[in-house]
């Protein structure tokens, strides 16, 4: 797996001086669910670096973009209870801020999983509904009717028109980004 380091990916500081903890993981212990969602912790992390500019912490180095796509591509996938409750929860917090967003024509799920998330969008009267997952397993799981909701592809602001969605949500996400600010940036 090849590692490359980066800037601080809040703030692009260069400073790496202050070490969170030493990497401690086994590339050879990875398995099939090393790049899936909620899964049984290996208890391994790489080398996290604290900046001392925002106090951010994040890892440092990390595997490349290319490693990563496809680990998260070939991922296993086992959790579509666990993934149906989380949708419950992310649904119960939508319904606060619903009436803030200025109508349900277009909504985004990055990360989204085997589209739980999605089915709540459908209920609450969301259409134009896209979800991206770059994993291959969730997606072949996913209910007949969401299955065609989502894209099996990594999240890229490029791929979407300016202004056409009135909700993205993005959880459980972001640390798995290599630049989540460039996402979040585009996202707005």
């Amino acid at each position: 797996m090849k590692m490359i380091s980066r800037l601080c990916p809040l703030c692009s500081s260069s400073d790496t001086s202050k070490i969170f903890a030493e990497a401690d993981f086994n590339v050879e212990s990875l398995d099939s669910f090393a790049f899936a969602s909620r899964k049984m912790p290996e208890y391994m992390h790489y080398r996290l670096v604290e900046c001392p500019a925002c106090d951010l912490l994040y890892a440092n180095p990390l595997p490349c973009e290319e490693c990563l796509a496809e680990g998260y591509r070939d991922a296993a996938y086992d959790s579509s209870v666990e993934a149906h409750y989380a949708a419950a929860t992310y649904s119960d917090l939508l319904s606060g801020i619903i009436a803030r967003l200025p109508d349900c024509y277009g909504a985004l799920d990055i990360g989204a999983g085997d589209g739980a998330f999605l089915e709540y969008l459908l209920e609450l009267g969301f259409n134009q509904i896209i979800g991206v997952e770059p994993s291959r397993a969730p997606i072949a799981v996913a209910r007949f009717d969401i299955r065609p909701l989502l894209r099996e592809e990594n999240f890229s602001c490029d791929a979407f028109a300016s202004e056409s969605f009135s909700l993205v949500t993005c959880f459980q996400t972001l640390e798995h980004l290599h630049n989540p600010l460039t996402m979040t940036r585009g996202v707005y």
